[in-house]
């Protein structure tokens, strides 16, 4: 197995399994970011439980035990029957505001959904015909089949990640630049503010995929215009919640085609009957809503908002710039580090390490409930 990055004698060391000296980068590692952690009273043990060393949040989130006790408590009141389905209107309503705090804007802004994909063709299915669309060869699909979609309608552009500040400076007009602000494959992250401020000056709007980022990479409200997050991943709530964030001035532009009940200004007032009385906010692109996942969704966004996008992004970040320090390999801002080695794949499923493989290469994503232990033992299992 070979580290692109890494000495001979590193690679030596790996191979002949003289594990002191990997050990020996790993302490150095440490020590460098020792000051990058969560606040001291934070206990993971405390709020997750993982039964083995799980490196796969990128896909998918593990739950904190406030999420299971409040899905729990919900699944026993469906069997008794005593629940209030509007009492669930709230418990969304409070997502909704955790989650535009991480945003920093207004609650207003924000519609919530279940997937990226159907926010995401909201944008594909409203732009006129001609429009010029940039985005990135390799991205999620979910951000480019809605725009694939519409390719005959369409002019759109794909270029590789780092190339989209150069490609809006070069003066060629775009009315859209969309993109993963965390690239799913192999953890790379956008530029955010040279593509916002190359687009701004070239007039060009943005819509930003943040289901990799959104938690532990900072996001200004400058850096979009439209944002788009599953929150089952990196947010750890239960697959089927999801958000859009849209500034109101796009809201004449961007058609409702979603429309339902739960759009409606009044919520309970918007089951039955013309005419069409949408909400005036962004609510007004809410799709209807699984309860049961939202209600898990409201502790996981309330631990998150609680520590806070600068600390988890710290404690992240260190854990794989550890384990990366140990192998070779270059320093990144990215919770994620992808292995590209033959191998690698096999040895942590071998030692009941949990992680995935995209595009050919092993991904390791570090999150709130991994230590400096979970890179000791990648490092022993490589």
């Amino acid at each position: 197995m070979r580290f692109r990055s890494a000495s001979s004698a590193r690679l030596s060391a790996c191979q002949s399994g003289a594990m002191h000296r990997i050990i020996a980068l790993f302490s150095d590692a440490i020590i460098k970011n020792s000051s990058m952690h969560l606040p001291q009273h934070f206990n993971p043990a405390e709020h997750f439980a993982p039964e083995h060393t799980y490196l796969n949040t990128a896909t998918v989130g593990l739950p904190c035990r406030a999420t299971l006790r409040a899905m729990q408590d919900d699944i026993a009141g469906w069997q008794g029957g005593t629940l209030n389905p509007l009492l669930y209107d709230e418990v969304i309503n409070r997502c909704r505001a955790l989650f535009a705090d991480l945003l920093d804007v207004s609650a207003d802004w924000v519609a919530v959904g279940n997937q990226v994909s159907p926010f995401v063709s909201l944008l594909a299915q409203s732009l006129p015909p001609g429009a010029r669309v940039l985005a990135v060869d390799n991205d999620f699909t979910s951000v480019l089949f809605p725009f694939l979609v519409r390719e005959s309608a369409l002019t759109l552009d794909l270029v590789v990640l780092e190339d989209i500040p150069a490609r809006l400076a070069a003066g060629k007009p775009y009315d859209w630049v969309v993109f993963s602000a965390v690239q799913s494959a192999d953890g790379a992250v956008a530029d955010l503010a040279a593509i916002s401020q190359q687009a701004q000056a070239q007039g060009t709007r943005i819509m930003l995929d943040a289901t990799h980022a959104l938690s532990w990479l900072a996001i200004q409200p400058q850096h979009w215009d439209i944002l788009i997050c599953g929150a089952y991943k990196w947010l750890l709530a239960p697959r089927g919640t999801g958000f859009m964030a849209l500034r109101p001035a796009l809201m004449a532009d961007i058609k409702p085609l979603m429309a339902n009940w739960y759009g409606g200004e009044a919520i309970w007032n918007s089951i039955y009957g013309a005419p069409l009385r949408l909400a005036a906010a962004a609510r007004r692109y809410d799709i209807s809503p699984a309860w049961l996942p939202w209600v898990g969704t409201l502790p996981a966004l309330a631990l998150i908002t609680e520590l806070g996008t600068r600390a988890i992004g710290a404690h992240n970040i260190a854990l794989a710039n550890t384990l990366r320090h140990a192998l070779g390999l270059a320093e990144s801002a990215s919770a994620i580090v992808s292995l590209q080695q033959e191998g690698v794949a096999e040895k942590l499923r071998a030692a009941n390490i949990a992680a995935s493989v995209r595009a050919g290469a092993a991904r390791l994503s570090f999150h709130l409930y991994n230590t400096e232990a979970d890179v000791e033992r990648v490092l022993r299992a490589l």
